[in-house]
């Protein structure tokens, strides 16, 4: 008879995990029967696959912040993002792949938010793996419909004579938010200022960290 340790902890004092031995689904056998055919038929190799798949883990908020941060310290490249998000981010280094990326800017009287009402298309080579609650459906429905209230649940109280803007992303079209610089600093170099650019910012449910917040986060307080 099966045990529940549901509320009991293993022998190296880490809780239980449940065991991953749910019959595969369909698009997991797909996957499985696609690899390894194209692995018989010599078109890639384990290794290149598992190259792609450290790759695309290694993807993270830190890319978008470096682009964000360029854009608030190199206006030429500010109207590069702005024209073309793609090639100014591949500039960068940072391959984007085939969809369409389109920068939209928060300034004192707009700001954006980004939504996929489908399902949860987002840039992932810029920001990583997409939050839970970024594919959700409360989040995708109610954006869509009430964006200042759920703003107001991310901790972002906007002024009213501030227009707020939904965008909705698409399987060949994804949207990076540049959040509005925070005052106070001048003179700060592209890597100071990328510390200040959070993920939920770059997606607008967010601002960009404060001076003042960051000096807090590194301290401790």
């Amino acid at each position: 008879m099966p045990h529940d340790h549901h509320d009991h902890l293993s022998p190296s004092g880490h809780p239980y995990r449940p065991d991953n031995d749910q019959p595969l689904t369909y698009w997991q056998q797909m996957e499985i029967a696609v690899r390894e055919i194209l692995i018989a038929k010599g078109i890639t190799t384990a290794a290149e696959i598992n190259a792609q798949i450290d790759a695309m883990d290694a993807r993270n908020p830190a890319h978008g912040a470096a682009v964000v941060a360029r854009a608030w310290t190199d206006p030429a490249f500010r109207d590069d993002l702005m024209a073309d998000a793609s090639a100014a981010s591949a500039a960068m280094g940072f391959d984007i792949g085939p969809m369409k990326l389109i920068a939209v800017e928060n300034t004192a009287e707009v700001h954006n938010v980004i939504v996929c009402t489908l399902c949860s298309c987002y840039p992932r080579n810029l920001l990583g793996l997409p939050p839970d609650w970024y594919k959700s459906r409360a989040y995708r429905s109610r954006t869509v419909k009430e964006p200042r209230k759920v703003l107001a649940e991310f901790g972002v109280t906007l002024p009213e004579d501030v227009t707020v803007r939904v965008h909705d992303s698409t399987a060949d079209m994804r949207y990076i938010v540049i959040p509005a610089r925070p005052a106070d600093t001048d003179g700060w170099s592209a890597d100071q200022l990328a510390g200040l650019v959070t993920r939920d910012s770059m997606i607008g449910t967010g601002l960009a960290k404060t001076p003042a917040a960051l000096a807090g986060t590194e301290t401790g307080g």
